[in-house]
């Protein structure tokens, strides 16, 4: 083989210019297209940088191999870069001003007819994900990855600047409660015992400020184990940060200034001062605490003129404390009724109890599907709260608050997607702050943590959390923050809790007994009786800051090798089975109805622990 261990590359495909002609050029990749054209072949190869097109004279001695080339054969070319001939420049490729005549050809490697063409954007996403290695070399796929590569590369440079250092912290690490679920690894030297792949390197950045390392960051790898959707991976990364004497407004300043120089390099837009916002804002106006600021239609709470209609769903709620709702749509007065029934699906989906709706009939008049249930007069004034210029519809929801919220958050979002009225051109930011500390579980009958059990209370209810005083659990904010853009959380962090008798309460309100917190959190609760600084981090999602400077709605997208939506490898077949002598040398054995299933005739199994 001559080429590659005499003959080096020269230059990428996508490199050359008009300003390379008649320069010798030694290229090496993949055959895109073929054109056999009678006495010369032309070749569209590609490589990561893009394509250009290379001339073969098949009856040329050194060209001999040119007659057998196909589609997905790696080759190396050795030529002349020369100006296409006037009018025939390709305009739709950075090269098409150029070709290459090649005078020396090889195949490096032949390939099979593949099972999809690699720029096809029709074939099915199950496919995709089978042969990933050949999607990969789509020009599409291959800079979203450049992309992130980019975005990393300048993250590390900017935090580096900032006095950041960037430390690496252990992938086998004990597993914790709260938060999702873990994934578990086996130890065959304590068998009987699991390490757990971290879900984020909370605890460990946080041992790192006690250690003094005062501005921390890493490229994280973190793993949970919950249901999948088109913005969540059961394995991802994260910028994971944390300094050191600190409090929010200074690490919020850090991560505001890494959000301008990201959007100025690859946006080239200055997205200025991000504003700031509470969550309780961000739910009444909503719906959410992540919203799509791109369009309006802004929620209305209608509780003063719903109040008192005689409507007996609209009292009810308000007098058990819930809350009634609206959003006013002016393009409304057109939807039919088989539209109606999508939105109130869209909302029962998304734990509303129904749907109330008003709107002008083609005659100018009011109707509504409790025109019947409510008085003329209640029916016109909600209307017009909703809908001033008094043509359009109103849709409407009576729920607790949180239901009501997140339902008409979701009918928000489809009107706005399907009516198109986000302004895709447009990245809009918000800082969301004053998050509750608690939230309670019902079913566990106990407070939780809305963020994790290091999130530090505001300063006026430290003391409220020291005591114990469950009564004001309900009121507490948190010193949390999250960076949202365009509807999608990319970044959330908090001021940590660094004194121990605060750390101490926390877990106790949380319904952890002293054993238990000793047990999951011993060794960081030592830890912090050592001197511990005030601290506070955030981490970012790579994978969905990638996705949105990618202008793409997946981030299955922007990953090299992503799972599916079950968690599995479609190209791997991974999870897969494994042998039974592995599980004995890790002391596990299977449940004998998952035995009987997953037992083949090689004798393996899918390592289930047993129950």
């Amino acid at each position: 083989m001559k080429f590659v261990s005499e003959l080096k590359r020269t230059n990428y495909c996508g490199s050359l210019r008009a300003s390379n002609d008649g320069q010798k050029v030694n290229l090496m990749g993949w055959v895109d297209t073929r054109r056999d054209h009678g006495g010369l072949v032309f070749v569209d190869l590609r490589d990561r940088d893009g394509y250009v097109q290379v001339v073969l004279d098949p009856n040329a001695t050194t060209m001999a191999a040119a007659k057998d080339v196909r589609g997905e054969f790696v080759i190396a070319v050795s030529g002349v870069v020369r100006k296409r001939p006037e009018g025939m420049a390709n305009k739709k490729i950075a090269t098409g001003e150029v070709e290459v005549v090649a005078d020396a050809l090889e195949i490096l490697s032949e390939a099979k007819t593949p099972p999809f063409q690699v720029n096809d954007a029709a074939v099915s996403e199950n496919l995709r994900l089978k042969y990933r290695y050949l999607e990969i070399r789509s020009h599409e796929l291959n800079q979203r990855l450049r992309l992130r590569h980019e975005i990393v590369r300048t993250v590390r440079n900017y935090l580096s600047d900032e006095g950041f250092i960037e430390v690496e912290t252990p992938i086998l690490y004990k597993s914790t409660p709260e938060g999702a679920r873990d994934y578990l690894v086996p130890s065959r030297v304590n068998q009987g015992t699991f390490y757990a792949l971290p879900q984020s390197p909370q605890t460990l950045k946080q041992l790192l400020m006690i250690g003094g390392m005062d501005r921390y960051f890493q490229i994280a790898r973190c793993f949970r184990d919950e249901d999948l959707r088109a913005d969540r991976q059961p394995e991802f990364s994260q910028i994971d940060m944390e300094m050191s004497f600190v409090d929010q407004d200074d690490i919020m300043g850090v991560n505001e200034r890494m959000a301008q120089l990201l959007w100025k390099k690859f946006r080239g837009v200055d997205i200025g001062k991000i504003p700031r916002m509470t969550f309780n804002e961000c739910m009444n106006r909503f719906g959410n605490d992540k919203p799509d600021l791109r369009f309006g239609l802004e929620l209305q709470d209608l509780a003063e003129v719903a109040g008192g209609t005689g409507f007996k769903v609209f009292d009810d709620v308000l007098s058990s404390g819930g809350s009634v709702k609206g959003i006013g749509l002016e393009q409304g007065a057109e939807f039919s009724r088989a539209q109606i029934d999508k939105l109130v699906d869209v909302v029962k989906k998304n734990g509303a109890k129904g749907l109330v709706w008003i709107k002008v009939d083609g005659t100018g008049k009011l109707t509504s599907a409790v025109g019947k249930a409510m008085p003329e007069d209640a029916i016109k004034k909600i209307f017009a709260r909703l809908v001033p210029g008094g043509k359009g519809a109103a849709f409407i929801v009576a729920d607790q608050w949180d239901a009501c919220c997140g339902a008409l958050a979701a009918l928000r979002l489809h009107l706005g997607r399907e009516l198109k009225l986000i302004d895709e051109s447009s990245d809009k930011f918000l800082w969301v702050i004053d998050f509750p500390l608690y939230e309670y579980d019902p079913q566990a009958k106990r407070w939780a943590a809305r963020h994790h059990p290091f999130t530090s209370p505001q300063n006026q209810f430290m003391q409220d959390l020291v005591d114990g005083n469950e009564k004001v659990y309900g009121d507490m904010l948190a010193k949390a923050y999250d960076l949202v853009c365009n509807g999608y959380e990319i970044g959330g962090g908090s001021v940590r809790i660094h004194r121990s008798e605060v750390q101490a309460a926390m877990f106790r309100s949380l319904g952890f007994s002293m054993e238990d917190a000793k047990d999951k959190f011993g060794f960081f609760m030592e830890a912090l009786q050592y001197g511990t600084p005030p601290h506070a981090g955030i981490a970012w999602g790579v994978d969905r800051l990638t996705m949105i400077l990618a202008n793409t709605e997946a981030i299955r997208d922007v990953i090299a090798f992503p799972k599916t939506a079950k968690a599995t490898d479609l190209m791997s077949e991974s999870p897969s089975n494994v042998s039974r002598d592995q599980l004995i040398e890790l002391g596990i054995r299977l449940a004998p109805s998952l035995e009987q299933k997953s037992v083949g005739s090689e004798g393996k199994t899918n390592g289930v622990v047993p129950e």
